[in-house]
């Protein structure tokens, strides 16, 4: 008997939460954006870069996970400690939020993994060279309805798609933990 497929969910921000926060773009502590506020989501591990702060763009309910300016994913403490000991391949980095007392992190996916399922997505646009990029000829514009090949995955639990670095994908095991913790904030999507 074969085991049960995996199954993988993209983790976004639930923007329907009423009257919740919005975060604004990383900085460092004296108030200066971060050089690269796209690192977050490269699908890498990053340097140190000092303690981080990030303002509130609309002030509200604070929640467990949700989306900095530039896709910066921010986790309560009590997240983060489930997804550090469920996925080891995660990076968090300290970061205060203008008017909480209460421990977050930028969650740092540190695989990139190509492993969307172009045949199965609903819809894929392609950068071509009547774009007038020619540095990103070949790569993906857009996509919708993502599916990905699961048996290119491997171990990872939390990882980016290559190609699509924005989606930020984790196994069913996260998923079902999340839900049960009750974390505020988060969207599944299976992939």
């Amino acid at each position: 008997m074969s085991p049960m497929p995996r199954r993988y969910f993209k983790l976004s921000d639930n923007m329907t939460v009423p009257g919740r926060w919005v975060l604004g773009t990383p900085t460092d502590v004296h108030g200066r954006e971060v050089d690269d506020p796209w690192m977050f989501y490269q699908g890498q591990r990053l340097p140190d870069l000092g303690r981080l702060k990030i303002p509130l763009d609309v002030p509200g309910k604070a929640l467990d996970f949700s989306l900095a300016a530039f896709a910066a994913p921010v986790v309560h403490a009590r997240v983060a400690s489930v997804l550090t000991e469920l996925a080891p391949e995660v990076q968090t980095l300290p970061v205060e939020i203008e008017g909480q007392q209460e421990p977050f992190f930028i969650l740092v996916a540190t695989e990139l993994i190509r492993c969307i399922d172009d045949k199965a997505t609903e819809e894929i646009l392609m950068w071509t060279a009547e774009d007038g990029r020619p540095e990103k000829v070949g790569e993906y514009r857009d996509v919708w309805g993502m599916r990905i090949d699961a048996s290119k995955v491997g171990d990872a639990r939390v990882f980016r798609t290559w190609g699509w670095p924005i989606a930020l994908i984790v196994r069913e095991e996260i998923r079902d933990a999340l839900e049960r913790l009750g974390a505020t904030g988060t969207k599944f999507q299976e992939v």
